[in-house]
This record gives structure tokens, C-alpha cells and sequence, in this order.
């Protein structure tokens, strides 16, 4: 009997390392809830949150034979080694650093107990290994990453089209999913539920539905928050609920366009913050560019708290951290608004919104978020210059110039004309009597005024 560890490849289509697993005998899959993991690595409560629902569907694939762990995965794993008498411990790699550090460790005790371990790359398109300069050195910038290191490399694996016949064994003494205690007592993630379609079946559905409607104007549409133009896998990638290889392979079926190609080199980019993470351990804590560390920050818990409730006084960015609040999730373009936002108008530490990210996002992952963050606060690698700073104000009017995407997360603007949208605060008095929506009463006043040398 062989074991599949399931991890972050909560699926069945394209799974290398359970279609090795499932060859010629009978397997045993689980599923470990690590609680031995550093503090500052623990899932936030949203990611808890879509795991639940996540591994509950995986379950129902498996004809709930998913058996479910919590504690330390070494002994876990040994102890169902030994149980089972499990000949062969598969499963699909894992790349943070800490990950990495604790696969290593497990690897070694499962051969010290003369049990065979075989793994497998199942959410990269390229490991980090294989993208490097000529001279064996990682990338620092993301174009020559891309076009002369991924694309000029082995192509991506093309996926396993296979119905893979599993011959589940279930651990009776396995816990409930419940016990896990992914789900938090109050039930606030309730307003989440009708975003998302959770689950391999749902990540499939998301993406047809994208090839057949966002893709053939991705590479305009997708800076518009209120169009319909971007993909939102990045949950479903993170979990492993759909194979990024699937993915690859499916757009490349597709007739060659700005577009395809535009949707590609995001897939790229997601490599791109993998391999920086790889090689640069501590990137969600330590400032790539050391010269930050001395960056003099005024963190302010008044404008930092006005920042998460979408309580800033400017439009997009309120919308965003309201979107995020109530869906898990944020346009991108308004990522990189609310994300300067923080950094260079409020002049707050960038690590303080990775961490509210972190806890808030249903695609928080720790390369992405580590990488995004360090790019837009200027510190990170081939990141944008400090002194470029999103104006929310113009930003709004380019992207969102109806205010539609706005009054969708902010109703008490719904009143406000085209003309002052992106800044309501210039409305007279008598206006904003009017139409009843008061200017630091209604809707706040602007924390900071935007002043900078150079917009975006």
C-alpha cells in the first residue's frame, strides 16, 4: 500500500504524485493541519477558511475516504507509516522556505525507517532551480526571467489526461474534518460564501468561463476593476484546486494573441515571486534592498486602521479594502492603489499590509504577497522606483472614470455625480446637502492630502 500526502494540490485532474501513488495499489491519502509551524507562517483565518470548504470537496471526490490530521506531520506521516505499513510515501513539492526545511526532515526520517519517499513538481511551471542566469545566479529582474530564462527553458510538462481509477483506504481513527477547527466559532465568513465556488469543480468552471469571456480582452480589460476581464484563480491555484499546467496548456491551445500572451507572462509572474522566495528566505520579513531598513516609517494606528475599514476618504482605495473585506479579495490594479497607498502617502511599513493581507485574502500565498508587497512599497526586486506614487486620485478617474466599481463597495456615494467620484470632497456644501451625502460626516474627509513629485 502506498501513502498520498496531500498538501497544496487539493485535486484530482493532472496530481502527478497521486497518479504515481495510485498505480498498481491500493493508497491511503491524507490530509495533515500543520500546528508545528512558526507563528508568523500560520494560515490567516479567510485561508482557513477556503481550506475547509476546499478539502471538504476533495473529500466528497474521494468518497470521503480523505483521511484528516492535526498535529506535527513527522509523526503523523511515521505513525501511519508504520500502521498501514506503507511501503512508499509520495507527495507533491512544497517551496516555502519553511516548508521546504520540514519536507527535508520528514524525507529523511521516513528513509531512516527504510520507507521509500518520492516527490514531484505539481504547482510550478519551472522549479526554481532550473531559471537562472548564465552565470548560476537567480534573477533580479523579472523580463530577462521570463522571456530568456522560462521561455527559453524546458517547456512545461503537458498534463496527465487521465481518470485515475484510486482504491482508497480510509484510517478509522483519522479525525473529522471539523476537528480541525478550521472554521472560526463566529460565523463572519458567511458573506464570502456567494463570491466563491470553492472546490476542483469550481476551479474549473472559473476558468472555462474565463477562456470564454475575460481572456479575448485580458491584456486592456484587466487594469478595469468593474469589468469582467480577469480570471480570479488565484485561490484556486494557491490550493492546488486546479493544476497550473492545466492552465498553461489549456492557453496555449488557444489562438496566440496580446492577450494570451499577456495572461502567460502574469502566470510568470507568479514563477517570478517563487523563485525570489526560494532564494531570498526571509522576503516576507526583511526588505529585499537592505538600504530600506533604514527607511524612516511613521506608523500611525489611527490612519493604518482607517486604511483597513476602507475609511481613507479616497474612493478606490476605500473600495478596495472594502472588497477585500467582504470578499476575500482584491481587484489587482487596486492591490497596487491601496498597497502605495499605505506605503507612500500614509508612510507606513510595508509589513503591516502583508500581514492584514495575509489574514484577509482567500489567495493569500507567501511568495505572491511577500513579492507584490515588496514591489509596490520600492524595496524589492526589479520594483517599481519609491519615489513613483499611485495617485488614488487619477488612478480612479483612468481606471474606474464612471465610478462604477466604486459605488459598488461604497453606497453612500452612490449619489455623487461622475464629475467628483474620485474626489468628493471638492462637491460645495450645498450640493453634498442635496444629494445627502455630507463630507465628514457621510463618508469621511481624506486622511492625508496626496502631494507627490511623480504619479503613476
Amino acid at each position: 500500500m502506498n501513502l498520498h500526502w496531500f498538501k497544496n494540490d487539493l485535486r484530482l485532474d493532472d496530481n502527478i504524485s497521486l497518479f504515481e501513488a495510485s498505480k498498481n495499489s491500493k493508497i491511503i491519502t491524507i490530509y495533515i493541519f500543520d500546528t508545528v509551524v512558526t507563528k508568523h507562517f500560520q494560515m490567516g483565518e479567510v485561508s482557513k477558511w477556503w481550506l475547509h470548504q476546499s478539502l471538504k470537496k476533495l473529500n466528497e471526490s474521494l468518497n470521503n475516504n480523505l483521511c484528516f490530521y492535526k498535529g506535527d506531520p513527522n509523526k503523523i506521516i511515521l505513525d501511519v507509516v508504520k500502521k498501514f505499513k506503507i511501503k512508499t510515501v509520495y507527495w507533491n513539492r512544497s517551496y516555502e522556505p519553511w516548508q521546504i526545511k520540514r519536507d527535508i526532515h520528514i524525507k529523511k526520517n521516513l528513509i531512516n525507517n527504510n520507507i521509500e519517499v518520492k516527490s514531484f513538481n505539481s504547482s510550478l511551471l519551472w522549479e526554481p532551480e532550473l531559471i537562472k542566469k548564465d552565470d548560476s545566479t537567480p534573477y533580479k529582474v523579472f523580463t530577462p526571467f521570463y522571456r530568456k530564462g522560462c521561455l527559453n527553458a524546458t517547456p512545461p510538462k503537458k498534463p496527465i489526461n487521465s481518470h485515475i481509477n484510486l482504491h482508497t483506504f480510509k484510517d478509522k481513527n483519522s479525525e473529522s474534518l471539523n476537528s480541525l477547527n478550521l472554521l472560526p466559532k463566529f460565523k463572519w465568513y458567511k458573506k464570502l460564501e456567494t463570491h466563491w465556488d470553492i472546490g476542483e469543480k469550481g476551479a474549473k468552471k472559473s476558468f472555462k468561463n474565463f477562456i470564454n469571456n475575460g481572456l479575448s480582452n485580458y491584456k486592456k480589460g484587466r487594469n478595469f476593476p468593474s469589468e469582467k476581464n480577469v480570471s480570479r484563480l488565484s485561490p484556486h491555484i494557491h490550493f492546488g484546486e486546479i493544476s497550473i499546467n492545466r492552465i498553461w496548456s489549456e492557453i496555449e491551445k488557444q489562438k496566440p494573441t496580446n492577450n494570451t500572451d499577456h495572461f502567460k507572462s502574469e502566470l510568470g509572474w507568479r514563477e517570478f515571486s517563487y523563485n525570489l522566495l526560494y532564494f531570498n528566505k526571509d522576503l516576507s520579513r526583511k526588505n529585499y534592498q537592505e538600504k530600506f531598513d533604514f527607511f524612516p516609517w511613521e506608523y500611525d494606528e489611527k490612519k493604518f486602521s482607517a486604511w483597513k475599514k476602507g475609511l481613507t476618504g479616497y474612493p478606490i482605495v476605500d473600495a478596495g479594502m472594502r472588497e477585500l473585506w467582504q470578499t476575500g479579495y482584491i481587484h489587482n490594479r487596486v492591490r497596487m492603489i491601496v498597497g502605495s497607498f499605505l506605503v507612500k502617502n500614509l508612510l507606513i511599513d510595508w509589513r503591516y499590509g502583508e500581514r492584514w493581507f495575509w489574514n484577509c485574502l482567500v489567495d493569500a500565498d507567501l511568495a505572491n504577497n511577500s513579492a507584490s508587497w515588496q514591489w509596490v512599497a520600492g524595496s524589492g526586486a526589479d520594483a517599481a522606483p519609491y519615489f513613483r506614487i499611485f495617485n488614488p486620485i487619477l488612478q480612479g478617474e483612468k481606471f474606474d472614470k464612471e465610478g462604477k466599481y466604486v459605488k459598488k463597495w461604497i453606497p453612500e456615494l452612490i449619489k455623487v455625480p461622475q464629475k467628483f467620484i474620485h474626489k468628493p470632497w471638492e462637491m460645495d456644501i450645498k450640493y453634498q446637502k442635496m444629494i445627502k451625502t455630507i463630507i465628514g460626516k457621510d463618508y469621511p474627509k481624506p486622511i492625508v492630502v496626496h502631494e507627490a513629485a511623480r504619479v503613476a
